[in-house]
């Protein structure tokens, strides 16, 4: 896996001061997307051991709330392969944080049971993430007044209380 940048105080992609790992490969390919750079599965530079260390040590900090992915597309599911294993060493070294997730995927549809982005990983990663912020970025819903998300067909899933209710919550705000 390729990664983009790693932000180190981001406060646009979540609530509080973040962590964000903007990761590469994207087949959505989202007209008007802001970082289409980020579509090539080899852009910037090779996620290593001292990336994913870089990240933790990183998140070590009291004001930092916790991390986010988003890139490209974490759930592509090569990144899924390598994300799972960061979400992991998160919960158990930062279990008070939390984690973010962008995705162009579609919750129900895509990501469950029988969806395009599925591979061994998928479950394990979605029981990882606290917010899954989903839908393709749609350029004629685009709206600037929208709390992290870029257009009007995203949603902010609270996956914590979805998994606890078993059907889907969205965060308020």
């Amino acid at each position: 896996m390729h990664y983009g940048a790693i932000k180190k105080t981001d406060i646009a992609n979540g609530t509080g001061v973040r962590v964000s790992l903007f990761v590469s490969g994207c087949t959505h390919h989202c007209k008007g997307c802001f970082q289409p750079q980020t579509w090539a599965f080899d852009y910037g530079q090779q996620y290593t051991k001292e990336t994913e260390q870089e990240v933790l040590e990183l998140l070590n900090y009291d004001y930092i709330k916790g991390l986010t992915l988003l890139g490209g597309e974490p759930f592509e599911p090569e990144n899924q392969k390598v994300l799972v294993g960061l979400l992991r060493l998160v919960k158990k070294l930062y279990p008070q944080k939390d984690v973010w997730c962008y995705t162009g995927y579609t919750y129900e549809t895509d990501l469950l049971e029988d969806g395009c982005a599925r591979c061994e990983a998928t479950d394990e990663m979605l029981s990882l993430i606290d917010v899954l912020v989903d839908g393709e970025f749609r350029e004629e819903e685009k709206d600037i007044r929208l709390r992290f998300r870029g257009s009007a067909n995203q949603r902010l899933i609270d996956l914590t209380k979805t998994r606890e209710q078993k059907k889907i919550i969205l965060v308020k705000n």
